[in-house]
């Protein structure tokens, strides 16, 4: 059976011809999706002179490996999607400290000054979809509009390029800006782009302070209306760092019907009052599961924790999302696993939330 783990193993020996390393080690092939015989994956490659005979190497060897749906896509090492060109293909070290020598930490990004509007998604644990609100409320911003950014502050558990679907990483320019990658009409960093191969983070507290500093000092974020920021689950380090850092934002707290999960979100709801965070309200993910024949909605979860979490923090219940994923396919040229399209049934709940959010703040913004 194919797997990930299996199409790393058998692309490995491939070679860049002009170092002779292994394209798998200098992430030229990434981004790829198994799901029983379809492949998707993504390849960098150096010269036009290369970039036939690799995909048709590629090709060869998953179809020899039982793979029948495969999806290719090719990109030239010195251009990134349309974005800026680069002279060179930087490290992932070079990413994580260049913008920094550079002399960016006047940024006035976390200034109340600064106009944006600062939102922190967060939950009280794991498994909830609090990623997956983060995302989609970008994008119905942004549907909306908005000129919106997405700081996957999940530090540890990252997930946010996956899930939108995003197959390159940032760029730095000359002068060592970090130029964020777009997707859907939002700006993302995370530190997914820096991780080899999904490896383990295995850092203590400041380290982790520390590069979130960067994705805020060292990013050329342009003009934004709202930031939004998926924190980690819990009250840890992170998140703790996150109110130290932008007094100004406001907060969602993301739970699912269950009791015991809205009891344990309101630990992370109580962290964003005693640091003086205002909650915007509570959105209830998996609340109910839509039958495909009747329609009938079934409870999977319980019901009422939403409910029960937001009379808690003297907040109001944003939205009541449905269990289920997108029904997005990968031969889609805008394929992602996690972001509904626009007019789907969750799509418009997001739209919806957007709006109501947008309203409190911009018309709070009007009376000061």
């Amino acid at each position: 059976m194919l797997t990930r783990e299996t199409v790393q193993e058998i692309l490995q020996p491939l070679r860049d011809p002009e170092t002779g390393k292994s394209l798998m080690e200098l992430q030229r092939i990434r981004d790829i999706v198994v799901k029983e015989s379809t492949v998707r994956l993504s390849v960098i490659y150096s010269s036009e002179d290369v970039r036939a005979s690799l995909e048709a190497q590629i090709r060869e060897i998953l179809e020899a490996m039982g793979a029948e749906d495969i999806h290719i896509r090719m990109r030239p090492l010195d251009s990134n999607a349309g974005g800026p060109a680069r002279a060179k293909e930087p490290s992932n070290e070079d990413k994580l400290t260049k913008g920094h020598a550079a002399g960016m930490e006047d940024n006035t990004l976390l200034s109340e000054q600064s106009g944006i509007h600062f939102i922190a998604v967060a939950s009280g644990k794991g498994g909830v979809g609090k990623s997956t609100v983060t995302v989609n409320l970008a994008a119905a911003l942004a549907r909306q509009g908005k000129k919106v950014g997405l700081i996957d502050a999940d530090i540890y558990g990252f997930s946010v390029p996956d899930m939108m679907g995003i197959e390159e990483g940032p760029t730095v320019t000359e002068d060592g800006v970090i130029i964020p990658v777009e997707r859907f009409g939002v700006k993302v960093m995370s530190m997914g782009f820096f991780i080899r191969e999904n490896s383990p983070v295995i850092w203590r507290g400041p380290m982790l302070g520390k590069m979130l500093r960067q994705f805020f000092s060292d990013v050329a974020w342009g003009e934004l209306d709202y930031m939004l920021l998926d924190l980690p689950p819990g009250t840890g380090d992170v998140a703790l760092d996150v109110h130290q850092m932008i007094p100004q934002s406001k907060e969602i707290i993301v739970t699912t019907p269950h009791a015991t999960a809205a009891f344990v979100a309101a630990r992370a709801g109580a962290m964003a009052l005693q640091t003086d965070h205002e909650i915007l309200g509570v959105v209830e993910n998996m609340s109910y599961y839509v039958c495909a024949h009747g329609g009938e909605k079934d409870y999977v979860f319980g019901r009422g924790g939403g409910g029960k979490l937001a009379e808690t923090l003297h907040t109001e219940l944003l939205a009541q999302l449905p269990l289920g994923g997108p029904d997005n396919h990968p031969s889609e040229p805008d394929f992602s696993p996690s972001v509904y399209k626009s007019g789907t049934e969750s799509a418009v709940i997001y739209d919806e939330v957007a709006r109501r959010i947008t309203s409190k703040l911009e018309d709070n913004n009007e009376r000061k």
